[in-house]
Protein backbone atom coordinates (compact mmCIF):
# COMPACT_ATOMS: atom_id res chain seq x y z
CA UNK A 1 0.00 0.00 0.00
CA UNK A 2 1.14 3.56 -0.71
CA UNK A 3 0.61 5.53 2.52
CA UNK A 4 0.88 9.30 2.84
CA UNK A 5 1.75 10.50 6.32
CA UNK A 6 1.05 14.22 6.58
CA UNK A 7 2.92 16.17 9.24
CA UNK A 8 5.55 13.62 10.18
CA UNK A 9 6.88 14.53 13.60
CA UNK A 10 7.78 11.83 16.11
CA UNK A 11 4.62 9.75 15.60
CA UNK A 12 4.60 10.17 11.83
CA UNK A 13 8.27 9.32 11.43
CA UNK A 14 7.94 6.22 13.62
CA UNK A 15 4.88 5.07 11.68
CA UNK A 16 6.59 5.75 8.36
CA UNK A 17 9.73 3.84 9.29
CA UNK A 18 7.84 0.82 10.61
CA UNK A 19 5.41 0.70 7.68
CA UNK A 20 8.24 0.99 5.16
CA UNK A 21 10.17 -1.75 6.99
CA UNK A 22 7.09 -3.94 6.52
CA UNK A 23 7.22 -3.41 2.77
CA UNK A 24 4.84 -0.52 2.21
CA UNK A 25 5.55 2.48 0.04
CA UNK A 26 5.58 5.53 2.30
CA UNK A 27 5.57 9.26 1.58
CA UNK A 28 6.25 11.58 4.51
CA UNK A 29 5.20 15.22 4.42
CA UNK A 30 7.87 16.46 6.79
CA UNK A 31 9.65 19.64 7.82
CA UNK A 32 12.65 20.60 5.72
CA UNK A 33 15.07 20.38 8.65
CA UNK A 34 14.61 16.57 8.76
CA UNK A 35 14.81 15.83 5.05
CA UNK A 36 18.56 16.13 4.49
CA UNK A 37 19.41 14.13 7.63
CA UNK A 38 17.08 11.25 6.75
CA UNK A 39 18.13 11.27 3.11
CA UNK A 40 21.76 10.90 4.24
CA UNK A 41 21.45 8.40 7.07
CA UNK A 42 17.99 6.90 6.88
CA UNK A 43 15.47 6.70 9.71
CA UNK A 44 15.75 4.64 12.89
CA UNK A 45 13.05 3.76 15.41
CA UNK A 46 13.84 2.06 18.72
CA UNK A 47 12.17 1.39 22.02
CA UNK A 48 9.57 -0.89 23.52
CA UNK A 49 8.37 -2.38 20.22
CA UNK A 50 11.83 -3.23 18.90
CA UNK A 51 14.32 -1.67 16.51
CA UNK A 52 13.57 -0.65 12.92
CA UNK A 53 15.77 1.01 10.33
CA UNK A 54 15.06 2.27 6.83
CA UNK A 55 18.03 3.11 4.64
CA UNK A 56 18.38 6.46 2.91
CA UNK A 57 16.24 6.60 -0.20
CA UNK A 58 13.64 4.06 0.96
CA UNK A 59 11.23 6.79 2.04
CA UNK A 60 9.78 9.53 -0.13
CA UNK A 61 10.29 12.81 1.74
CA UNK A 62 8.68 16.12 0.83
CA UNK A 63 7.60 19.35 2.49
CA UNK A 64 4.71 19.87 0.06
CA UNK A 65 2.02 17.79 -1.65
CA UNK A 66 1.71 20.22 -4.55
CA UNK A 67 1.42 18.22 -7.74
CA UNK A 68 1.11 14.85 -5.97
CA UNK A 69 -0.98 12.14 -7.63
CA UNK A 70 -3.84 11.57 -5.20
CA UNK A 71 -4.93 8.39 -6.95
CA UNK A 72 -1.73 6.61 -5.87
CA UNK A 73 -2.49 6.71 -2.14
CA UNK A 74 -4.19 3.83 -0.37
CA UNK A 75 -4.48 5.74 2.91
CA UNK A 76 -3.63 9.16 4.34
CA UNK A 77 -2.62 9.49 8.00
CA UNK A 78 -2.65 12.98 9.53
CA UNK A 79 -0.10 13.26 12.34
CA UNK A 80 0.25 17.04 12.70
CA UNK A 81 -0.25 18.85 15.96
CA UNK A 82 -3.92 19.57 16.60
CA UNK A 83 -3.53 23.31 15.99
CA UNK A 84 -2.49 22.51 12.39
CA UNK A 85 -5.46 20.25 11.61
CA UNK A 86 -7.47 22.83 9.67
CA UNK A 87 -4.49 23.74 7.48
CA UNK A 88 -3.63 20.07 6.90
CA UNK A 89 -7.19 19.20 5.89
CA UNK A 90 -7.37 22.19 3.56
CA UNK A 91 -4.09 21.19 1.91
CA UNK A 92 -5.06 17.54 1.51
CA UNK A 93 -8.37 18.52 -0.04
CA UNK A 94 -6.42 19.89 -3.03
CA UNK A 95 -5.18 16.40 -4.01
CA UNK A 96 -6.63 15.43 -7.35
CA UNK A 97 -8.27 12.05 -7.99
CA UNK A 98 -7.93 11.07 -4.34
CA UNK A 99 -10.60 8.80 -2.87
CA UNK A 100 -8.71 6.93 -0.13
CA UNK A 101 -9.56 7.03 3.59
CA UNK A 102 -8.13 9.91 5.65
CA UNK A 103 -7.29 9.20 9.30
CA UNK A 104 -6.72 11.84 11.99
CA UNK A 105 -4.15 10.35 14.39
CA UNK A 106 -3.83 13.49 16.49
CA UNK A 107 -4.16 14.45 20.12
CA UNK A 108 -7.23 16.04 21.59
CA UNK A 109 -10.82 16.41 20.43
CA UNK A 110 -12.29 18.24 17.44
CA UNK A 111 -9.91 16.91 14.78
CA UNK A 112 -12.09 14.07 13.48
CA UNK A 113 -14.94 16.51 12.91
CA UNK A 114 -12.74 18.61 10.60
CA UNK A 115 -11.72 15.49 8.64
CA UNK A 116 -15.34 14.40 8.29
CA UNK A 117 -16.43 17.85 7.10
CA UNK A 118 -13.74 17.88 4.39
CA UNK A 119 -13.81 14.27 3.18
CA UNK A 120 -17.21 12.91 4.17
CA UNK A 121 -18.39 10.32 6.63
CA UNK A 122 -17.27 7.40 4.47
CA UNK A 123 -13.68 8.63 3.97
CA UNK A 124 -13.12 10.29 7.34
CA UNK A 125 -11.64 8.29 10.22
CA UNK A 126 -10.14 8.96 13.62
CA UNK A 127 -7.46 7.23 15.65
CA UNK A 128 -6.58 7.33 19.31
CA UNK A 129 -2.88 6.97 20.04
CA UNK A 130 -1.87 6.58 23.68
CA UNK A 131 1.79 5.76 23.11
CA UNK A 132 4.85 7.93 23.77
CA UNK A 133 7.05 8.93 20.81
CA UNK A 134 10.04 11.28 20.95
CA UNK A 135 12.60 12.47 18.42
CA UNK A 136 15.89 11.86 20.23
CA UNK A 137 17.81 13.48 17.39
CA UNK A 138 17.06 14.00 13.69
CA UNK A 139 16.66 10.59 12.11
CA UNK A 140 16.16 8.75 15.41
CA UNK A 141 12.78 8.26 17.13
CA UNK A 142 12.19 6.34 20.34
CA UNK A 143 8.95 4.75 21.55
CA UNK A 144 9.15 4.85 25.32
CA UNK A 145 5.74 3.87 26.71
CA UNK A 146 2.31 2.64 25.66
CA UNK A 147 -0.89 2.40 27.69
CA UNK A 148 -2.94 0.60 25.03
CA UNK A 149 -3.27 -0.32 21.35
CA UNK A 150 -3.94 2.34 18.75
CA UNK A 151 -7.70 2.54 18.10
CA UNK A 152 -9.01 3.35 14.61
CA UNK A 153 -12.66 3.98 13.86
CA UNK A 154 -15.16 5.61 11.57
CA UNK A 155 -16.77 9.00 11.99
CA UNK A 156 -19.98 6.94 12.17
CA UNK A 157 -20.21 5.22 15.58
CA UNK A 158 -21.43 1.66 15.84
CA UNK A 159 -19.77 0.16 12.77
CA UNK A 160 -16.31 -1.01 11.74
CA UNK A 161 -15.92 -0.27 8.02
CA UNK A 162 -13.63 -2.41 5.91
CA UNK A 163 -11.19 0.50 5.51
CA UNK A 164 -10.81 0.87 9.28
CA UNK A 165 -10.11 -2.84 9.71
CA UNK A 166 -7.67 -2.81 6.79
CA UNK A 167 -5.65 0.18 8.03
CA UNK A 168 -5.59 -1.17 11.59
CA UNK A 169 -4.31 -4.47 10.24
CA UNK A 170 -1.56 -2.78 8.23
CA UNK A 171 -0.36 -0.71 11.20
CA UNK A 172 -0.55 -3.69 13.55
CA UNK A 173 1.45 -5.88 11.16
CA UNK A 174 4.18 -3.21 11.06
CA UNK A 175 4.82 -3.63 14.79
CA UNK A 176 2.58 -1.01 16.42
CA UNK A 177 -0.34 -2.73 18.19
CA UNK A 178 -3.54 -1.44 16.57
CA UNK A 179 -7.17 -2.45 16.31
CA UNK A 180 -10.37 -1.17 14.74
CA UNK A 181 -13.15 -0.10 17.11
CA UNK A 182 -16.86 0.64 16.76
CA UNK A 183 -16.73 4.03 18.50
CA UNK A 184 -13.48 5.96 18.14
CA UNK A 185 -15.14 9.03 19.68
CA UNK A 186 -15.43 7.13 22.95
CA UNK A 187 -11.73 6.30 22.71
CA UNK A 188 -10.83 9.93 21.99
CA UNK A 189 -12.85 11.22 24.93
CA UNK A 190 -11.21 8.63 27.17
CA UNK A 191 -7.83 9.90 26.03
CA UNK A 192 -8.97 13.47 26.72
CA UNK A 193 -9.47 12.45 30.36
CA UNK A 194 -5.98 10.94 30.48
CA UNK A 195 -4.16 13.72 28.65
CA UNK A 196 -5.88 16.60 30.41
CA UNK A 197 -5.05 15.14 33.82
CA UNK A 198 -1.36 14.57 33.05
CA UNK A 199 0.03 16.60 30.17
CA UNK A 200 -0.47 20.24 31.28
CA UNK A 201 0.39 19.64 34.93
CA UNK A 202 3.50 17.62 34.03
CA UNK A 203 4.57 20.38 31.64
CA UNK A 204 4.10 23.12 34.22
CA UNK A 205 6.05 21.22 36.88
CA UNK A 206 8.64 19.84 34.46
CA UNK A 207 8.24 16.20 35.53
CA UNK A 208 7.32 12.86 34.00
CA UNK A 209 3.84 11.42 34.45
CA UNK A 210 4.77 9.08 37.28
CA UNK A 211 6.05 11.85 39.54
CA UNK A 212 2.57 13.38 39.53
CA UNK A 213 1.21 10.33 41.36
CA UNK A 214 3.76 10.63 44.18
CA UNK A 215 2.29 13.74 45.81
CA UNK A 216 -1.09 14.09 47.49
CA UNK A 217 -1.27 17.67 46.24
CA UNK A 218 -0.78 16.84 42.58
CA UNK A 219 -3.16 13.89 42.89
CA UNK A 220 -5.85 16.22 44.25
CA UNK A 221 -5.35 18.50 41.24
CA UNK A 222 -5.52 15.56 38.81
CA UNK A 223 -8.67 14.25 40.46
CA UNK A 224 -10.30 17.66 40.15
CA UNK A 225 -9.30 17.88 36.48
CA UNK A 226 -10.71 14.40 35.84
CA UNK A 227 -13.99 15.36 37.54
CA UNK A 228 -14.33 18.54 35.45
CA UNK A 229 -13.45 16.77 32.21
CA UNK A 230 -15.80 13.86 32.92
CA UNK A 231 -18.65 16.28 33.65
CA UNK A 232 -18.07 18.15 30.38
CA UNK A 233 -17.87 14.96 28.30
CA UNK A 234 -21.09 13.52 29.71
CA UNK A 235 -22.87 16.87 29.37
CA UNK A 236 -22.08 16.73 25.65
CA UNK A 237 -23.93 13.40 25.45
CA UNK A 238 -20.87 11.27 24.79
CA UNK A 239 -20.60 7.69 25.99
CA UNK A 240 -17.75 6.55 28.22
CA UNK A 241 -16.86 3.08 29.54
CA UNK A 242 -17.13 4.40 33.13
CA UNK A 243 -20.31 5.53 34.85
CA UNK A 244 -18.60 8.01 37.19
CA UNK A 245 -15.43 10.05 37.39
CA UNK A 246 -14.43 8.01 40.44
CA UNK A 247 -14.58 4.79 38.41
CA UNK A 248 -12.29 6.35 35.80
CA UNK A 249 -9.89 7.53 38.52
CA UNK A 250 -9.53 3.98 39.80
CA UNK A 251 -8.69 2.73 36.28
CA UNK A 252 -6.39 5.71 35.66
CA UNK A 253 -4.21 5.10 38.75
CA UNK A 254 -4.32 1.30 38.49
CA UNK A 255 -3.70 0.75 34.77
CA UNK A 256 -2.94 3.85 32.71
CA UNK A 257 -0.53 5.88 34.79
CA UNK A 258 1.78 2.98 35.75
CA UNK A 259 2.07 1.98 32.07
CA UNK A 260 3.28 5.47 31.13
CA UNK A 261 5.10 6.30 34.38
CA UNK A 262 8.37 7.39 32.72
CA UNK A 263 6.86 9.42 29.87
CA UNK A 264 7.83 13.08 29.60
CA UNK A 265 4.78 15.15 28.59
CA UNK A 266 4.68 16.12 24.92
CA UNK A 267 3.60 19.55 26.08
CA UNK A 268 6.80 19.85 28.13
CA UNK A 269 8.86 18.85 25.09
CA UNK A 270 7.10 21.54 23.04
CA UNK A 271 7.78 24.21 25.65
CA UNK A 272 11.43 23.19 25.87
CA UNK A 273 11.78 23.70 22.12
CA UNK A 274 9.88 27.00 22.08
CA UNK A 275 7.01 25.50 20.10
CA UNK A 276 3.26 26.06 20.51
CA UNK A 277 1.50 23.43 22.60
CA UNK A 278 -1.78 21.57 22.09
CA UNK A 279 -3.31 23.05 25.24
CA UNK A 280 -6.46 24.11 23.36
CA UNK A 281 -7.11 20.46 22.50
CA UNK A 282 -6.82 19.40 26.18
CA UNK A 283 -7.53 21.67 29.15
CA UNK A 284 -8.46 24.52 26.80
CA UNK A 285 -11.01 22.28 25.09
CA UNK A 286 -12.56 21.33 28.43
CA UNK A 287 -12.62 24.97 29.52
CA UNK A 288 -14.32 26.11 26.30
CA UNK A 289 -16.81 23.22 26.36
CA UNK A 290 -17.56 23.88 30.01
CA UNK A 291 -18.57 27.44 29.23
CA UNK A 292 -20.80 26.17 26.41
CA UNK A 293 -22.63 23.80 28.78
CA UNK A 294 -22.63 26.06 31.83
CA UNK A 295 -20.17 23.88 33.76
CA UNK A 296 -17.49 25.40 35.98
CA UNK A 297 -13.99 24.11 35.15
CA UNK A 298 -11.66 26.17 37.40
CA UNK A 299 -8.76 23.70 37.42
CA UNK A 300 -8.75 23.26 33.64
CA UNK A 301 -9.09 27.04 33.21
CA UNK A 302 -6.01 27.62 35.37
CA UNK A 303 -3.90 24.92 33.69
CA UNK A 304 -4.73 26.35 30.27
CA UNK A 305 -3.77 29.88 31.32
CA UNK A 306 -0.51 28.74 32.92
CA UNK A 307 0.53 26.85 29.79
CA UNK A 308 -0.31 29.84 27.62
CA UNK A 309 1.87 31.99 29.88
CA UNK A 310 4.76 29.54 29.47
CA UNK A 311 4.26 29.57 25.70
CA UNK A 312 4.59 33.36 25.69
CA UNK A 313 7.67 33.30 27.91
CA UNK A 314 9.45 30.69 25.80
CA UNK A 315 12.15 28.22 26.91
CA UNK A 316 13.63 30.78 29.35
CA UNK A 317 10.61 30.26 31.63
CA UNK A 318 11.54 26.60 32.03
CA UNK A 319 15.13 27.47 32.88
CA UNK A 320 13.94 29.27 36.01
CA UNK A 321 13.16 25.94 37.68
CA UNK A 322 16.73 24.64 37.27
Amino acid sequence: MHILIYGAGALGQALGCMLAADGHRVTLVIRKRFIDTINRGGLHVGGIFGDYHIEAGRLSLTDSITGADGSSFGAILITTKSYDTAAAVSDLATLTDCSCPVVSMQNGCGNVELVEAAFGIDRGFGARVITGFEIVEPGHVTISVSADDIHIGSCRPGVIPEDAARIAGVIGASGLPCRAVKDVHQSLFAKLLYNTALNPLGAILGVNYGRLSESEGTMRIMNAVIAETFHVITAAGADLPWETAEQYQEFFYRALLPATYDHRPSMLQDLEHGKPTEIDAFAGYVSKSGKKHGIATPHCDMLAELIRFKEQEGPSALALKN
